[in-house]
């Protein structure tokens, strides 16, 4: 998908404006973010602007302009790296780095996001064809190519699943490891296992809870903050459209936030995302004033989902429609405060 001259002109203004409003909230640590999904759609390798794409400058101009001044950025990393242990894709890794000058331009902190729920293909990590060894080489690439915008953020992985937290801590450990051995002062966000929900944080499982394993993270720079995900529906998986959980959802944020105090750690919220039924806007809006209100241990949060390929039936898409802005935009700008004020949010580096 290609943009106009008109939308680039659109876009170039948009970030001027959006670059002298925004950058004291985002270096303050207070991310008020989207999720820009596309990137990570399709089976394989894919191929580009058929299978997958990555946001536009028209939809980058769009949610800079109503005062996000995060991104979270969705890719694949079977896409950037092919062939495991081996250089990226010159043209891919051109995209991604387009992408981030792009989204940085318009005065937005990037989290880089490879959203493979800890598996490569279909093997997972830790297993013998995809060794830490691999996905630490992976994290060692990626860091060195944007250790030195310290507003580019490590996702580690997007929810990890079907491993245990004991398993999954030495994966993630490795890759920090990596990371660090780069000179990279990042912030490294790291989830759990079980879909990294916020609800299961200090659940017992096989491996042990992740509210209790995870601790055990080893990060030489100390920069770090621990990123859960929190849907509202009836088994919290965020894929219906309706919110008969959303008292629950609120309060499983208000535990992990009780979590992050009682161990002096920091909390990011990856993923969130509801219908614009009212249970649904009330329980979005709570959630995001619950986490401005406890700036003192959470870095933000992004919202999922938009991106210029989501389908308009898309119940928990805020890409905006021809008549205009989401329902569910209005509910996160009124809990969320966009943008917060200066000086009432944490440092994203101690």
């Amino acid at each position: 998908m290609r943009s106009s001259s008109r939308s680039g002109t659109l876009f170039r203004l948009v970030a001027a404006m959006v670059a002298f409003a925004v950058p004291l909230e985002a270096s303050a640590g207070c991310l008020r973010g989207i999720n820009l999904a596309g990137a990570e759609f399709g089976e394989g390798r894919g191929t580009y602007d058929k299978d997958y794409a990555y946001p536009s400058e028209k939809t980058i101009a769009y949610f800079a302009g109503k005062g996000f001044n995060a991104v979270r950025l969705p890719f694949k990393w079977e896409r950037l790296q092919p062939r495991l242990g081996r250089g990226f894709d010159k043209a891919e890794r051109k995209r991604l780095s387009e992408t981030v000058k792009a989204l940085r331009g318009a005065g937005m902190t990037v989290i880089l996001d490879p959203h493979n729920y800890a598996y490569y293909g279909d093997k997972q990590i830790g297993s013998t064809e995809v060794p830490d060894s691999a996905f630490a080489d992976f994290w060692k690439r990626l860091a060195d190519d944007y250790k030195d915008d310290d507003g580019v953020q490590f996702g580690l992985m997007n929810e990890p699943h079907d491993v245990p937290a004991d398993r999954w801590l030495v994966s993630a450990n490795a890759a920090i490891a990596a990371i660090r051995e780069t000179g990279a002062k990042n912030l490294v966000l790291i989830p759990g296992t079980i879909w990294t929900g916020a609800h299961s944080w200090e659940d017992d499982r096989p491996g042990g809870a992740n509210g209790t394993v995870m601790l055990g993270i080893q990060d030489p720079a100390d920069n770090n903050a621990y990123e859960v995900h929190q849907y509202l529906d009836k088994d919290f998986s965020g894929t219906t459209d309706t919110c008969e959980r959303a008292d629950d959802a609120v309060g499983a944020l208000a535990h992990f936030t009780d979590w992050l105090k009682r161990n002096g750690k920091r909390g990011f919220l990856g993923e969130f995302g509801a219908s614009a039924n009212p249970a649904c806007l009330d329980g979005l809006t709570r959630m995001t004033a619950l986490i401005g209100k406890e700036a003192d241990v959470w870095t933000g949060w992004t919202y999922w989902a938009a991106g210029d390929w989501w389908p308009a039936t898309e119940p928990l898409n805020i890409q905006p429609t021809a008549d205009g802005d989401r329902p569910q935009l209005a509910a996160l700008v009124s809990g969320g405060n966009l943008p917060a004020r200066p000086g009432s949010c944490l440092a994203l580096r101690r």
